[in-house]
C-alpha cells in the first residue's frame, strides 16, 4: 500500500487539513491562533513599557507598572484633559451666541407680523349700500371665462422657491458640514489595564527580592529566573501565583500568604498589622498552558464571503 501524501487532492472528502490550508489562502475568514509563552509578558514586566521595571509600583488592582511610564500616563490624560476642556467650553460659548440670536431674530419676526397684522386692519367705515353690490350682481359666462383664465395664468406665473433645486456650484448655496458636537469630557484618569480610577497617591511601591544581590541589574536581567518570595525563598514566575504586601511593598507567594501571613496578620519585613485590603494579588501573564485561567486565544476577523 502506498503511503498516503498530504497534500493528495484525488480523496472524496474535503478534509479538515485541506479546509483550513485553503482558507489561509483564500484570505477570507476568521483566524485564530494560540498564543505561546514567548508572547506573554512577566510577571516583573510594567503593563504599559512590557519591559522589566526598574522602578515597579502596583495598583490596587494588582497591575504592575514602572513609575515613570505610569507618571507620564496620568500627566497625559491631565493635559488631554484640560485641551478638550478648553474646546468644549468654546463650543458652549458658541451656542449660547447662536441661542441668543435666534432668540433676537425671532422676537424681531414676532414685532415684524404685529406691525404688518396691524397695518392691515382698515379704519375707514364700511358702507353697507355699496358693499354688497358684487355679491348681488351675478357675473356673465364670458366675464367668468376671462376671469378664470387670469386666474390660471396668474397662479401659473407665480414660482414656488421651494421647487427650486439648490446649486452645488455655487458657493454661497452649496451645502455645508456641521462640525459634530463635543461631549464633556471626563476628569478621571483610568487604569489602562482594569478600566478603575487611578490616582497618583494609591501607587505602590514594590520591592522584588532579587535571587542573587551580588548582580547588578543588567545581569539579572539576562536570567531566566531573577526573583524569589522575600519569606520563603521560592523562586516567582509566571506560573507561581504571588502578591504584594502594602506596608512593606515585599513580593511573596500566594501559599505563603495562606500558611503563615494570614495565621497573625502581621508583615513579616516590618511587623505592621496588615488588613484584607493590604495583601494585594499581584496580576500575571499566562504560562502557555490552558490550565493557567488565562485565555491565550488571538483572532484576527477577515472578509466573509458573501452567496
Amino acid at each position: 500500500m502506498t503511503r498516503h501524501g498530504k497534500n493528495c487532492t484525488a480523496g472524496a472528502v474535503y478534509t479538515y487539513h485541506e479546509k483550513r490550508k485553503d482558507t489561509a489562502a483564500s484570505g477570507y475568514g476568521t483566524q485564530s491562533v494560540r498564543l505561546g509563552k514567548d508572547a506573554i509578558k512577566d510577571f516583573d514586566c510594567c503593563c504599559l513599557s512590557l519591559q522589566p521595571c526598574r522602578d515597579p509600583v502596583v495598583t490596587p488592582d494588582g497591575y504592575l507598572y514602572e513609575k515613570q511610564a505610569i507618571l507620564e500616563y496620568i500627566l497625559h490624560h491631565k493635559t488631554d484633559y484640560a485641551r478638550k476642556m478648553k474646546a468644549y467650553d468654546k463650543q458652549k460659548k458658541v451656542q449660547k451666541s447662536d441661542s441668543n440670536l435666534e432668540s433676537k431674530s425671532g422676537e424681531r419676526e414676532r414685532v415684524e407680523k404685529f406691525k404688518t397684522r396691524e397695518s392691515s386692519i382698515v379704519s375707514k367705515p364700511i358702507n353697507p349700500f355699496t358693499s354688497g353690490l358684487g355679491k348681488e350682481v351675478g357675473p356673465s359666462v364670458k366675464v367668468g371665462t376671462q376671469s378664470g383664465a387670469s386666474t390660471s395664468a396668474g397662479a401659473s406665473s407665480k414660482v414656488d422657491p421651494d421647487q427650486n433645486l439648490p446649486s452645488f456650484w455655487i458657493p454661497s448655496l452649496t451645502p455645508v458640514a456641521k462640525p459634530s458636537l463635543l461631549k464633556k469630557p471626563s476628569k478621571t484618569v483610568v487604569c489602562p489595564m482594569s478600566g478603575y480610577p487611578i490616582k497618583m497617591n494609591e501607587l505602590i511601591a514594590v520591592r522584588f527580592t532579587p535571587l542573587d544581590p551580588s548582580l547588578d541589574r543588567l545581569a539579572l536581567l539576562t536570567r531566566q529566573e531573577r526573583y524569589v518570595c522575600a519569606v520563603t525563598k521560592d523562586t516567582l514566575g509566571n506560573s507561581l501565583p504571588c502578591s504584594v504586601l502594602r506596608p512593606s511593598g515585599a513580593v511573596v507567594t500566594q501559599e505563603c500568604v495562606e500558611k503563615l501571613i494570614k495565621k497573625d496578620m502581621l508583615d513579616p519585613i516590618t511587623g505592621d498589622k496588615l488588613r484584607e485590603r493590604d495583601i494585594i494579588p499581584l496580576q500575571r501573564g499566562g504560562t502557555g498552558f490552558s490550565g493557567s485561567g488565562v485565555s491565550l486565544k488571538a483572532k484576527e476577523s477577515r472578509p466573509v464571503m458573501q452567496v
